[in-house]
């Protein structure tokens, strides 16, 4: 360990799943070498989207009130109060929820909205012991991971493995035990889940819900790619809250991963404890997300455009991509999980005789980034599940070109890995 920092230091500087990811990137960015990037969650810019991103630009430019309040003004610790306000009025005329302004806190970006989350209620307790975010179904965000400033956050358990015809399978949350977990902090779900595309029925996120409020913890929604927006759901689901759940949405997916905005609906005393660390931490969040928006929340038109742009554009990519993967892998074994929302493909390949580690790195020589599927369990125990080390996550949001192309590779090395 590095003795020039803290503990604290030395925690956040070490080599993390998210930390690989965003290297990679910037390398990628940085270098001459085209690099075909399938791995992060970058969305794709689609065309209809930033078609209504300039237009409200261009109507706030034209506003020295508005610009003022994207750019000149602190914002609320919680948030530009003008688009939780628009946010509450949109959740209670599309969803029925009983929210107003007082339960919405924006935070820069989801990651940074999970770091206060967790933190603020997992970890050592001021009376003593500790608590951990449970994850009732992995695998699951690799952000999640590194979070925790003292210790491990979260325990996590493996789910059911469902295997389906066409070469899919589907990970289901075991309930078993569930409802009798100890020193629980709350319950985390990713719907869709990053990374495997998984969308929990609506009858499993209702039961999560009812473990929690059984377990007397709060029931945490991770819907950055899901619903109200940017509604990255490819069949059936209805969008959830009540007032023991702690919902996290984003701007990132519409296709505004820049502007860096979180939101967190939860009860009122979860918000101010948010409003609370950001005023310590950075004083306010920006405004230049919210003030974007706000008018595409207000009008309703930001779900519109979800149903119409959105999802049918990764609905389409996703059936191309499972098409060209297939082809590129051939008779080499895999199982994909079916794809149900997000823009990931999760590929299982049963048997793999090198760790999925070793397959990324093969595959980051030859020009492709992907990640590697061992980053992907945060809290589960090292019980020698070899599952772990036999996934990739790989993104289809990019130019299809450039997934065609990387899918190609990606079959290669994997033939190659199987001795074809």
């Amino acid at each position: 360990m590095d003795d020039r920092y803290s503990r604290f230091g030395a925690r956040f500087t070490r080599h993390t799943g998210a930390r690989e990811l965003m290297d990679d990137l910037g390398a990628a960015l940085a270098s001459d070498r085209p690099m075909k990037m399938l791995g992060g969650g970058n969305p794709a810019a689609i065309p209809g989207m930033l078609e209504l991103f300039r237009r409200e630009l261009l109507r706030i430019a034209a506003d020295d009130r508005e610009l003022r309040r994207m750019v000149g003004d602190y914002a609320d610790p919680v948030g530009e109060q003008g688009f939780r306000a628009a946010l509450a009025a949109m959740l209670r005329a599309e969803c029925g929820w009983d929210v107003g302004p007082e339960n919405i806190a924006l935070t820069a970006g989801s990651q940074s909205g999970f770091f206060l989350l967790f933190n603020l209620l997992a970890g050592p307790r001021a009376g003593g012991g500790e608590r951990r975010i449970l994850l009732p179904l992995t695998p699951e965000y690799v952000g999640y991971q590194d979070l925790g400033v003292d210790g491990e956050l979260f325990t996590a358990r493996r789910p059911l493995v469902e295997e389906l015809p066409g070469g899919f399978f589907k990970y289901r949350p075991d309930f078993a035990g569930l409802d009798s977990a100890r020193d629980v902090a709350a319950l985390c779900v990713s719907r869709p889940t990053n990374p495997t595309g998984n969308v929990l029925t609506d009858a499993e996120v209702a039961r999560l819900a009812d473990v929690a409020r059984g377990l007397g913890v709060p029931f945490i929604l991770d819907g950055a790619y899901g619903l109200p927006f940017p509604r990255i759901v490819f069949g059936e689901a209805t969008p959830f809250w009540d007032p023991d759940t702690i919902l996290c949405l984003s701007l990132s997916k519409l296709g505004l991963p820049g502007v860096r905005t979180g939101i967190i609906i939860a009860r009122r005393e979860i918000v101010e404890a948010i409003g609370a660390m950001t005023a310590t931490m950075s004083l306010a969040v920006g405004s230049v997300g919210p003030v974007l928006v706000r008018g595409l929340v207000a009008s309703g038109e930001i779900v519109r455009a979800s149903e119409a742009l959105v999802r049918p554009f990764y609905e389409r990519r996703s059936r191309q991509a499972v098409e060209w993967l297939q082809a590129a892998l051939g008779d080499a074994p895999h199982r994909i999980h079916r794809p149900e929302g997000a823009f990931f493909l999760w590929l299982w390949l049963p048997g793999l005789p090198i760790p999925s580690a070793e397959l990324y790195r093969r595959l980051k020589a030859r020009g492709v980034l992907v990640l590697s599927g061992h980053h992907f369990f945060p809290g589960l125990p090292d019980d020698g599940w070899r599952h772990r080390q036999e996934c990739l996550r790989i993104s289809y949001a990019q130019d299809a070109d450039v997934v065609r192309e990387g899918l190609a590779i990606v079959g290669e090395e994997v033939r190659r890995a199987f001795g074809g």
